[in-house]
């Protein structure tokens, strides 16, 4: 290693700023590069903030190359996924770097030397604190912009860590829908099979009109994404506190329009999706600073747009394969055709998880953009 990298752990406040600050200004000019909320990445990292630290511990560092800030790498060592599955593994979290290779191996150096004295046996990510984090290194779709929930990345990350020796795990696919309006055939036959399956089960949509009107069914989304997601990879259930923090995050970006809670008689959540109005323009004019103008932005976003971006849908286990997920995109794709909405974007779905891919068969979609989780034996 050359004698002018150095690797710093992160420390202080001002130094998170640093940590959390760098990709906006590593990507300024990458039209493709969308930031992530500033306030969420500095609070994901303070233990006082972030709940996941109640089962988890972390570090950040920072690559300094002739006194200057060239790289980050964050490490998770989440206790409670390794109890569930198995295993002895840290994470690699917010991984950036110049096109050095100096640079990189110092970086994943600090993860490896760390997990090592952990215990660990292996180093795997990009993944965050939990599922709802951005996870995944961009492999495929470099020519695409991204979405706030996803990271992006130079190709040549690829390279680095294959030298380092990381090898897949496994991959998550995007797919980019066309939506052609009201006289489209596909939305069409969506309505008629949303309609049948309404009628057969005798489920129906949740009477939401305004945001309040989703706080009864908050709890629930949330302990059915616990029930459903739990065998994805690298899954653990969200906590109370953690449930609170998503609730604050997503809650002000929610639309009746964009979300479908479908419940049965007694109002028990059978499955749910939601989405909102791509905000990546928003977000690249304010860099990720919602205060004190960037919130301007983002509102109108929502209101004026042309592409929808899917957060989360989720649906009973046993009830997974009735057509339910149906009668969740006939809602969303409805509000899109209100709205002139031309286009939805799926966020990233592990590429085994064919019962989700399934969902958009009968849409000519264009799966863009391809993600990878790498893996490194210690």
């Amino acid at each position: 290693m050359g004698s002018n990298i150095t690797i710093k752990e992160v420390v202080t406040k001002a130094e998170r700023r640093v940590f959390v600050d760098f990709p906006n200004r590593f990507y300024r000019d990458e039209p493709n590069f969308v930031p992530a909320f500033y306030g969420d990445d500095m609070a994901d990292w303070d233990p006082k903030k972030n709940p996941a630290f109640s089962y988890c511990e972390a570090k950040a560092f920072l690559a300094y190359k002739d006194g200057e800030v060239v790289g980050r790498i964050g490490a998770i060592l989440s206790h409670a996924a390794n109890e569930k599955w198995g295993t002895k593994r840290m994470r690699f979290s917010q991984v950036d770097f110049i096109d050095d290779r100096e640079v990189s191996g110092a970086l994943f150096k600090a993860v490896e030397d760390w997990a090592k004295e952990k215990g660990m046996t292996e180093v795997h990510g990009p993944l965050g604190f939990c599922d709802l984090d951005r996870e995944g290194m961009l492999v495929e779709g470099f020519d695409k912009r991204s979405m706030f929930v996803t990271y992006y990345n130079r190709p040549y990350y690829i390279d680095h860590l294959t030298e380092l020796g990381y090898v897949k795990d496994t991959d998550w696919i995007e797919h980019l829908i066309p939506l052609n309006g009201w006289d489209d055939p596909n939305y069409k036959r969506l309505k008629r099979i949303s309609d049948a399956m309404l009628k057969r089960t005798g489920f129906h949509k949740a009477d939401v009109k305004k945001k309040s009107d989703f706080k009864p069914y908050i709890r629930k989304v949330f302990e059915l994404v616990n029930i459903a997601y739990a065998p994805l990879y690298g899954v653990v259930e969200l906590n109370e506190a953690q449930i609170e923090k998503y609730t604050n995050k997503f809650l002000p970006l929610v639309d009746p329009d964009f979300c479908c809670l479908i419940v049965d008689d007694n109002d028990e959540l059978m499955g749910f999706g939601v989405g909102a109005p791509s905000m990546s323009e928003a977000m690249k004019k304010c860099h990720g600073h919602l205060f004190p103008f960037g919130w301007a932005g983002v509102l109108k976003s929502l209101k004026k747009n042309d592409t929808l971006d899917l957060f989360l849908i989720a649906v009973r286990p046993e009830l997974q394969k009735t057509g339910i997920n149906g009668i969740i995109m006939e809602h969303l794709f409805t509000g899109c055709n209100k709205h002139g909405i031309r286009h939805a974007e799926t966020g990233p779905q592990l590429e085994t998880n064919n019962k989700v891919h399934s969902q958009w068969k009968m849409f000519n979609i264009e799966p863009h953009k391809r993600r990878r989780c790498f893996i490194k034996q210690l």
